[in-house]
C-alpha cells in the first residue's frame, strides 16, 4: 500500500509542471482575447486562442481620434453614463489597500490579472483633446484630479493623465477656477512704514553714543586687566 502511494505521488509531481504550464498559457490567451474583444468577456466559453503571442498589440480603430470612442455605441453599451473607473475593484493582499496603485499593468508581453480601467480597454487612449475622458478623473466641485487610489489607475497611466490635464488646461480645453482676490488701494500704496522712505538718522552731539544704553555699560575689571595683559605690547 505504501509503495503504491509513493508511485502515485511521484507521477503526480511529474505531471504537475506540464499542467501548470498549460494553465498559464490558457490564462494568457484569455487576456489577449479580452484585449481584442472586451465585449466578449461576459461569455468566457466564446474565447478562442490561436497560438498567438501577447507581443502583437491590437491597434484601436480610435487611435487617430480617441475622443470619438466616448460617443460611440460601443462605449455606451459597456459603460453607460458612468465613468470608466466606476465599479473597478483593485486586487491587493489583506483587507487594507495599499496607498499607491501598481506601477504599470503591462510589462513587455505580460499583462496583470486585473488591469486598471485605462489599460483593460485598448480603445481608451489618453490625449489632451479627449476632454470627456479627462473630465471623468477631475472632481466637478473642487477641480482637483482624483487620487489613483480612488480610480484604481496605475501610476504609469496616472502620470499620463496629469500631463494631459495640464496640457488641456494650458490650451483652454478644460476650465479651472482661479480664486478671486479683492485688492484695495492701500495694497499698492507706499505710505506704509514697511515700504515707505527711511527716516533720517538722529543728530548726534559730541560724546553721545548712538544707543543711549551703550554709554551706561561698565566693563568687568577682571576682564579689563586680562585684555590689557594680552595686548600690553600694543598699549605703549
Amino acid at each position: 500500500m505504501a509503495a503504491s502511494v509513493h508511485v502515485v505521488a511521484k507521477m503526480f509531481w511529474r505531471v504537475l509542471p506540464v499542467v501548470s504550464h498549460q494553465i498559464r498559457q490558457y490564462q494568457s490567451c484569455l487576456q489577449k482575447q479580452f484585449l481584442k474583444a472586451p465585449g466578449l468577456f461576459a461569455h468566457p466559453h466564446q474565447f478562442l486562442c490561436e497560438a498567438a503571442s501577447l507581443k502583437t498589440e491590437t491597434l484601436s480603430p480610435y487611435r487617430d481620434h480617441p475622443w470619438d470612442y466616448l460617443d460611440s455605441e460601443e462605449y455606451v453599451e459597456r459603460y453607460g453614463e458612468q465613468p470608466v473607473w466606476n465599479g473597478y475593484r483593485r486586487n491587493h493582499k489583506g483587507g487594507i489597500p495599499p496607498q499607491k496603485t501598481r506601477k504599470t499593468c503591462i510589462r513587455g508581453d505580460k499583462i496583470c490579472g486585473n488591469p486598471c480601467p485605462v489599460c483593460r480597454d485598448p480603445n481608451i487612449i489618453i490625449h489632451h483633446q479627449n476632454v470627456k475622458l479627462l473630465q471623468q478623473f477631475i472632481s466637478p466641485h473642487t477641480g482637483i484630479v482624483y487620487d489613483p487610489t480612488r480610480t484604481g489607475v496605475c501610476m504609469k497611466q496616472q502620470k499620463k493623465l496629469n500631463e494631459a490635464i495640464n496640457t488641456a488646461r494650458n490650451h483652454g480645453l478644460l476650465q479651472f477656477q482661479i480664486p478671486h482676490v479683492d485688492f484695495s488701494g492701500e495694497t499698492y500704496s507706499n505710505t506704509h512704514d514697511a515700504v515707505g522712505s527711511t527716516p533720517p538718522p538722529p543728530v548726534l552731539t559730541s560724546g553721545d553714543t548712538w544707543y543711549t544704553w551703550y554709554g551706561n555699560i561698565e566693563p568687568d575689571p577682571r576682564k579689563l586687566v586680562q585684555v590689557k595683559k594680552t595686548y600690553k605690547a600694543y598699549l605703549k
